[in-house]
């Protein structure tokens, strides 16, 4: 695989869910690529469309929604274009249930939930579900299956492997199930994984451990990795790329080293400035981004950010959607603040 051409690329996408009150605009021109290899971080908010965007990846959307317009190409190692018999696949143009998909969902794209205890079935045993995973995707017996299974629990460092893979999810801790689970996604060594928010229900001991796991898989395998979170400090720990997104749009992207000791959006450092610091004063106050996110059928027009926005400029912000645009060879923001010339106020 070429490590000089994306791996994935989302460009453009727009999934909207159509309801008898309105239509809400979940993801609206999400724009971002990943690499073979690397790991990239999408922070934000809850509710700025980050789950989303990843089951339009995924094509995991449930009505009513839908994605009504954009790209997402990935470089398939197993399905090609049926068209122009390249390796380069427009997932959109998938049916979501169709053969197609479904080779590749599991199997080249994986997924780690955000809650292992409503992913993973009550009524079977972890390995039940492993084994039958892996053959869904591989040509092997049930045995073969099997052994497969226990490699990938030992990989994760699952204490007595074999045992656990006859265990039922609710038998297992938190941090164990979760490791059954980051299993289950590596059972067929996919070239993209997808993590959304795998640290949120388990302790802070745990989820250091889950995070070094993820990295030092990552490594082994060389894949690349989708991290889904609101938690600034679990970006700087795993991300080498950084996608800020804010209802629905993507606000700053950057490698985490400059989005994080340089920002650029008022957004980006808002969220920066309100990371608690060991260094403040007993008793000071945390700083918090003033308001909250918009309704989904109240957008404000012009910049998404602009209603909470100190850097606010009448007529500018308020009058007209800003471009995402590169900045430094490095850096890409949506900001006004940026722009070559300004709007003048009307």
């Amino acid at each position: 695989m070429n490590p000089t051409e994306p791996l994935l690329s989302v460009q453009n996408l727009k999934t909207y869910f159509f309801l008898d009150e309105g239509t809400v605009k979940a993801v609206d021109g999400v724009d971002f690529d990943v690499y073979p290899g690397q790991v990239v971080g999408i922070v934000g908010e809850s509710g700025c469309g980050k789950s989303v965007t990843i089951k339009s990846v995924l094509r995991l959307t449930q009505k009513p929604g839908r994605i009504v317009e954009g790209k997402i190409l990935f470089r398939s190692q197993r399905v090609t274009d049926a068209d122009s018999g390249s390796d380069v696949i427009d997932l959109t143009t998938l049916d979501p249930h169709g053969k197609r998909m479904r080779s590749i969902r599991g199997a080249e794209i994986a997924m780690i939930p955000q809650e292992p205890m409503a992913s993973f079935s009550p009524v079977h045993t972890v390995g039940n579900q492993l084994i039958e995973a892996i053959r869904l995707h591989e040509d092997v017996s049930k045995e073969e299956a099997r052994q497969i299974a226990i490699e990938r629990l030992h990989e994760v460092g699952m204490p007595n492997p074999e045992q656990r893979l006859d265990a039922y999810s609710w038998e297992l801790s938190g941090g164990l199930r979760q490791r059954a689970m980051i299993a289950m996604s590596l059972s067929c060594n996919p070239h993209l994984l997808i993590a959304d928010e795998p640290t949120t229900a388990i302790d802070v001991t745990t989820q250091a451990q889950v995070l070094n796991l993820l990295r030092s898989l990552q490594k082994m395998h060389n894949m690349s990795i989708i991290f889904i979170t609101h938690d600034l400090g679990v970006i700087a720990q795993v991300a080498d790329y950084v996608v800020v997104m804010y209802l629905g749009r993507v606000m700053e992207t950057g490698p985490v080293d400059d989005i994080f000791h340089n920002p650029l959006h008022p957004y980006t450092k808002a969220l920066l400035k309100s990371i608690p610091s060991i260094y403040s004063p007993s008793g000071t106050e945390l700083p918090t981004i003033e308001g909250s996110i918009p309704h989904p059928f109240s957008r404000p027009s012009g910049c998404p950010f602009y209603p909470r926005c100190e850097a606010f400029m009448a007529g500018v912000c308020n009058a007209k959607d800003p471009e995402l645009q590169s900045i430094n060879e490095r850096q890409s923001v949506s900001c006004f603040l940026y722009e070559e010339k300004q709007m003048q106020p009307s």
